[in-house]
């Protein structure tokens, strides 16, 4: 309550409606255990429409991605991790590095780097720090 205010009675409380006359304990009682026995049955139905929509998303975006597998003699960039960055530069330094050339392919997605002196990188780049270096 506030000060200076003047108290609001709800019009349930003062007047008989459809709701509070219709209202009675055992019947809805009845119905709360009836819902109650529901709730598994909803919550399946919910994990059903939850999943078909997820496989829904992930087919429409696998529509759209094109796979381009990066072979050995291609150019890339790598990234620029959080260990070789110069401080100096702050966030506005190179993010990618490069050119390399591709020598071999080490796994199913690791690469084995050489720049274009033919000096070859020590550690293997996995592709999700690889970017196909496009030249003019």
């Amino acid at each position: 309550m506030t000060y200076k205010a003047e108290v609001v009675i709800p019009l349930e409380s003062g007047f008989l409606t459809l709701r509070t006359s219709s209202f009675s304990s055992d019947n809805n009682n009845g119905l709360l255990e009836k819902s109650l026995d529901l709730v598994e049955e909803q919550r399946e139905n919910a994990m059903v429409q939850l999943t078909y929509c997820q496989h829904k998303l992930k087919w429409e975006y696998d529509a759209h991605v094109k796979l381009r597998p990066l072979a050995p003699r291609d150019l890339v960039l790598r990234k620029v991790l959080g260990n070789a960055k110069n401080p100096a530069w702050g966030k506005l330094g190179p993010t990618w590095k490069g050119p390399y050339r591709i020598i071999s392919v080490a796994g199913i997605v690791a690469y084995r780097l050489a720049d274009l002196d033919e000096k070859v990188v020590q550690r293997l780049w996995n592709v999700n720090n690889l970017r196909r270096y496009y030249y003019q």
